[in-house]
């Protein structure tokens, strides 16, 4: 595999290169060896971000995580990526199109389905019309990343969330 690990607000050093390939590396039994593996770390205040992209043929894995070391962030990438391979084993490997990309042995193996989206819990509310500035406010208060209202200027449901940056957006739906 073709590592090309670049950095945003962060020197790559030996260390960090080092535990990426080492990590990252354990995919090899999944890809090809000239699979090209896009790796970029950056640093934003607190948050140490890696981003892996891993274009095949028709389609792309991608997995980002972020904590407060970097090193814990690249233990949790590979794992996602790897659980992602696993569950849609199926429909990124097209025998026709994107099976060159990937190594035979993992084509063929049949792998345990990790279990389906369950949906474990259904809570029922009242939807009283209200702005979306108040809907933010009052997602702030609940402590929630989104919120979901009934706009008092059109009549329909709406969800505000959470961005980065401490910054909201706004879902309306298209009729």
């Amino acid at each position: 595999m073709n590592f090309i690990i670049s950095g945003k607000n962060i020197a790559v050093t030996d260390g960090l290169r080092t535990a990426v390939e080492d990590k990252l590396g354990k995919l090899e039994r999944y890809f090809t060896p000239d699979t090209d593996i896009h790796v970029t770390l950056s640093v934003e205040k607190e948050r140490q971000k890696i981003e892996v992209t891993i274009p095949v043929k028709g389609n792309i894995i991608r997995s980002e995580q972020v904590s407060n070391d970097m090193y814990v962030s690249i233990d949790l990438v590979e794992e996602v990526i790897e659980r992602q391979l696993r569950r849609y084993k199926k429909k990124i490997i097209d025998k026709e199109q994107a099976a060159g990309s990937f190594q035979q042995a993992f084509i063929e193996k049949e792998y345990e389905e990790d279990e389906e989206v369950k949906i474990i819990r259904t809570k029922k509310f009242g939807i009283k019309p209200m702005y979306p500035e108040d809907a933010c406010v009052q997602m702030e208060l609940l402590g929630h990343n989104f919120f979901v209202f009934r706009n008092a200027e059109t009549e329909e449901v709406n969800v505000v969330y959470k961005r980065k940056g401490n910054t909201y957006g706004l879902i309306e739906p298209e009729c």
